[in-house]
């Protein structure tokens, strides 16, 4: 709880809460190749090798996965970046934003 001098010398309390953070959904599709999917997963997500390989490969078997969970202007950046770059190389590569 903060507390706060208001204009008529009064203090006011202030709850502040901790922002919501948001997952970074992908989404499996038939055409996007997964050498693409696993350099995304390495350089928009900062994955290592290894964990980009077993996320490609459960997003790939299960139909989806979460890249990662972030502050909501932060994932959001991220999801539009990856598709940006999919749709520049003509892959239907979905990311979605959710609440976590």
């Amino acid at each position: 709880m903060v507390e706060k001098q208001t204009t008529q010398g009064r203090l006011a309390q202030f709850m502040l809460k901790e922002p919501s953070m948001y997952n970074v959904i992908m989404h499996n599709d038939d055409i996007t190749t997964m050498d693409f999917v696993v350099m995304i997963l390495q350089k928009v997500f900062r994955k290592t090798e290894e964990d980009a390989v077993a996320l490609m490969q459960k997003v790939h078997f299960e139909g989806m996965g979460v890249a990662g969970t972030y502050y909501k202007d932060i994932a959001d950046s991220k999801a539009k970046y990856a598709m940006r770059m999919a749709r520049e190389r003509q892959f239907p590569f979905l990311l979605t934003v959710e609440e976590a």
